[in-house]
């Protein structure tokens, strides 16, 4: 049997010595954990909080996020691909989230605030109205991955070509427009 599981908070737990119970987690919050490399599949998170915990290198097979807060989490290299696109839906504060795969995953209305994403793949992600606020994107892949009104303004280190990307109405700031002029090769002063 599946556990069920709300209101719970969880704090100082090491789930790399024993995992969470597979089943369904509602409104818990999960402060200063380690999940470094732990098995999440087929678990359901439904509006979750992540404060301060490690979350790199987990295995997200069919888990479901939906309304997940990450605040304050280190979430290096985490496949979200293989999440439960149903009702997907997360946000990112002060995270890291380096070598994380977003390969076809839909993010629509996505905030990432004050987050760090390193050689991050957004290959054919919809990241429509998302959020990249004071983010470090540096080497992330966009590659036809759909950006319509997506507010890069106070994001940094980006390269995006609008050749390969749909950019209608996203947003930009003067001060980081050579993130879509990089491929050119130009000078800009």
């Amino acid at each position: 049997m599946e556990a069920y599981v709300a209101d719970k908070v969880f704090d100082k737990n090491d789930f790399t010595e024993k995992s969470l119970d597979k089943g369904e987690y509602e409104c818990c919050t999960f402060s200063n954990c380690d999940f470094s490399e732990s098995d999440l599949s087929r678990i359901i998170f439904s509006e979750c909080t992540f404060v301060n915990c490690n979350l790199s290198m987990v295995k997200l097979f069919l888990t479901a996020l939906r309304d997940v807060k990450f605040k304050d989490c280190k979430m290096l290299g985490i496949n979200f691909e293989g999440c439960n696109q149903f009702g997907l839906e997360v946000s990112f504060e002060n995270a890291v989230l380096d070598h994380c795969l977003f390969y076809k995953t839909k993010l629509k209305n996505t905030l990432f605030k004050n987050t760090t994403l390193h050689e991050v793949d957004f290959t054919e992600s919809d990241l429509s109205g998302s959020t990249f606020d004071k983010c470090d994107l540096l080497m992330a892949t966009f590659d036809h991955s759909i950006l319509e009104k997506v507010d890069f303004r106070t994001a940094y280190n980006f390269e995006i070509n609008p050749e390969t990307n749909r950019i209608k109405k996203a947003k930009f700031s003067s001060d980081n427009i050579s993130g879509l002029l990089s491929m050119y090769d130009i000078v800009i002063e």
